[in-house]
């Protein structure tokens, strides 16, 4: 029998909601049926603890005496670039900025330390964050410098913004190159010493609801410890990815766009992360609750690591060049083993993404839901799917001829 949001929403309101993680809906779909499990069962909690560098926050810092305009002008937070474009203070850090001085050389040991997702930690954590800013000076904001130390709790509003999280599946890393490849997936061994990946599998939202039935635009997530939303599809959704018959995509497919209050969240699940060799970027939990209306739904939450399958790419040619093709496809279950066969060769594995804390993640949503401190949202909009024509597009270069001018 066919359930609401509604309806659900009021079973949590008296306590009386049936709800279980992604881990936990697979033995009771196995124990008792689909029919069964679809009708007991109210909500499915998923959560996924990974790096993303789509990611950033803004702030309204409030306005000195005398004021100040830094839109137009410059901003650092302890000497990392802020994006000031905006209006006089208004400003927006994103997750991998780094500081002017920062080396950026992959063999120097003191590259990438501390960039824009360390800053949004510190904030989160109740540090104070020193402020260096500079304006051009106008008669309404006569100050042109400002120098000052800033914490979360004194600003207007602290928002968490990512363009792009909650990938739905991704590549398994892999160097075929006979050098050491610093990559955003981690450093790869030459020539296949290793093979990481970067996905909570049978946990992770999108894999629970492969074809946004329930996730949509403004749904109640957890995000960084606090109650956050969905507000639009991410960057780089690519609905229109192959999929097996579960309906999971093969390879990278849906993203999120997500917001959230700052102020509210904590720094166990907000981490900034340097990716030695590339860049900084930000460590986010991210977990969304799946309301199990019918039995489709149910079945496709009770996906297992098994049938779940992703391609293995070359990220010292093929992937930089921009090349297509696959080395093979895996499913995460051999991810998770330690090991995998790649050219006949046996590769050790690592996730980027911890599956305990992802674990964690779907168990504190699974408590919020039954106290009733957290309840379902019907989405206000649909995610666009591949029935849309909605695609992921590469950059279509055009070359800008030079003038002539002599």
């Amino acid at each position: 029998m066919a359930k609401t949001i509604k309806e659900i929403n009021e079973k949590i309101k008296k306590g009386q909601a049936v709800v279980v993680t992604a881990e936990e809906i697979i033995d009771l779909v196995e124990q008792k049926g689909l029919s069964r499990a679809a009708q007991e069962v109210d909500v499915v909690t998923t959560g996924t603890f990974g790096p993303m560098c789509s990611s950033g926050a803004y702030f309204n810092i409030g306005h000195s005496k005398p004021k100040i305009k830094i839109g137009g002008g410059s901003a650092y937070l302890n000497d990392v670039p802020v994006y000031a474009g905006f209006a006089a203070v208004d400003l927006y850090i994103g997750a991998a900025a780094l500081p002017n001085d920062d080396p950026r050389n992959q063999v120097y040991p003191g590259a990438f330390k501390y960039g824009g997702g360390h800053v949004i930690e510190d904030l989160v954590a109740g540090k104070d964050v020193k402020l260096t800013a500079a304006g051009y000076g106008t008669d309404c904001y006569p100050r042109k410098e400002l120098e000052s130390w800033i914490n979360i709790k004194d600003l207007n509003e602290a928002v968490l913004f990512n363009p792009r999280n909650v990938y739905q599946n991704y590549n398994v890393a892999i160097n075929l190159s006979d050098k050491t490849i610093y990559t955003y997936m981690g450093t790869l061994k030459p020539n296949l010493g290793n093979a990481n990946y970067c996905s909570a599998g049978q946990l992770s939202p999108l894999l629970n609801d492969p074809y946004y039935k329930t996730i949509g635009i403004g749904s109640r997530i957890f995000l960084g410890g606090a109650q956050g939303y969905v507000v639009w599809q991410g960057t780089q959704h690519n609905p229109a990815m192959k999929r097996k018959d579960n309906g999971v995509p093969q390879a990278p497919a849906g993203t999120l766009a997500v917001i959230g209050d700052l102020k509210a969240m904590h720094p166990q699940w907000l981490k900034g992360t340097t990716m030695q060799g590339y860049g900084v970027t930000l460590t986010i939990g991210v977990g969304i609750p799946i309301p199990v209306l019918n039995e489709e739904i149910c079945r496709y939450t009770a996906v297992k690591d098994a049938g779940i399958w992703t391609q293995v790419v070359d990220y010292s040619e093929a992937y930089p060049q921009g090349k297509p093709g696959s080395l093979g496809e895996v499913n995460y279950a051999q991810l998770k083993s330690g090991k995998i066969t790649v050219q006949g060769q046996e590769v050790p594995t690592g996730g980027l993404s911890s599956y305990p804390k992802a674990v964690e993640i779907a168990n504190i949503l699974k408590r919020w839901i039954e106290k009733g401190d957290f309840l379902l949202s019907e989405p206000v909009g649909c995610l666009p799917g591949a029935e849309a024509g909605y695609t992921f597009k590469p950059l279509k270069e055009r070359p800008i001829e030079k003038s002539n001018l002599s």
